[in-house]
């Protein structure tokens, strides 16, 4: 049997290092989300008794396409309130790159790709003013994106003077609708896949990880060589184009745009990043814990609608789950 040379041993042993290095990142991608976890797999075990159709293959796929949406804007609301921000702004953006979008293709006769490129442009801009009047004009980043909501909202409607539009390719309405392999949408397929590209950039690259710095202390992560301005300029701009992003995705569920979309879904957004574990005042949390805050907030009201409850009901009832998700954040940081 030949010996294995040193160098074939260090190369080894770094390889198993460095593996066992990305391992650890992708484990702590989800670290600090035993609760909502747990809470996750309570709420599934009592609504599996409540009603016999939640437990299904089907519901769960149904619950898979609801939360689409919400699941893309809610990783951008993380990455924002990592730094310790705040973006109101989200849902008037998706109205306003959907208005765009559904200008620029059915009143414009553009192609979709263009269409879509030009509605995710419009939300990137919205987010990079938001993000500049942060940095360099010192907005608080309340009153930043409340500014920016009211704007784009104007915006959105001022395209087609509050008017929806409609007619666009049939492909783009039936890729929200058809399930490859009997199992993704397209619409789920991208919302996959921004939960993976995030949890990468989130753990993987400095960046993301400059993102905890900033939220932790800004003074200290700018001392530390972070350019925290131009950090938080890329966040906001990155928040709003997911924002962008769910919007077009929402278009295509829906075949039609209107402005009047996205009402208070900066509400649901912040609420799933919460629910998920990450703090408010910045520099704890993360995209995993999001991704479970989602998944609550998805199967609570495809619970919820099954059996029955009214929407009033269900706002009170999600509005008492987010402060019991604050309530047992701020004692667990009380507790330390």
């Amino acid at each position: 049997m030949a010996d294995v040379g040193p160098d074939m041993a260090t190369g080894q042993s770094s390889s198993s290092q460095s593996h066992g290095q990305g391992l650890g990142r992708i484990a702590s991608a989800f670290s600090g989300t035993t609760g909502p976890l747990i809470g996750l797999v309570l709420l599934c075990i009592v609504l599996s008794f409540a009603t016999d159709a939640f437990f299904s293959v089907r519901n769960f796929l149904n619950i898979l396409d609801q939360i689409t949406v919400l699941g893309i804007m809610a990783v951008g609301m993380t990455f924002v309130i990592l730094i310790g921000g705040i973006d109101l702004s989200v849902g008037s953006v998706m109205a306003l790159s959907m208005m765009v979008l559904g200008y620029l293709n059915v009143e414009a006769g553009m192609s979709m790709s263009v269409a879509i490129s030009g509605g995710l442009v419009a939300a990137a801009i919205a987010g990079a003013i938001s993000g500049l009047l942060i940095t360099e004009f010192k907005v608080p980043p309340f009153i930043a994106t409340l500014a920016m909501m009211s704007i784009a909202r104007g915006l959105a409607n001022m395209i087609t003077n509050g008017s929806q539009i409609i007619g666009f390719p049939p492909w783009f309405n039936l890729g929200a609708i058809i399930r490859y392999g009997g199992f993704l949408t397209m619409t789920v397929a991208v919302m996959l896949a921004v939960f993976v590209l995030s949890l990468l950039y989130q753990h993987f690259r400095q960046g993301g990880r400059s993102l905890y710095a900033i939220g932790g202390n800004p003074e200290v992560a700018r001392l530390a060589g972070i350019n925290v301005k131009r950090t938080t300029v890329m966040v906001y701009t990155m928040c709003a184009v997911l924002s962008g992003l769910a919007g077009i995705l929402l278009a295509a569920r829906l075949d039609s745009v209107q402005p009047s979309s996205g009402v208070a879904y900066e509400l649901d957004a912040i609420a799933a990043v919460v629910i998920g574990g990450t703090s408010l005042s910045g520099g704890t949390g993360g995209v995993g814990g999001t991704i479970i805050g989602v998944l609550i907030i998805g199967v609570l009201r495809n619970g919820l609608n099954l059996l029955g409850v009214s929407p009033f009901l269900q706002a009170v009832i999600i509005g008492l789950v987010i402060v019991m998700a604050v309530a047992a954040e701020t004692f667990k940081q009380r507790s330390r």
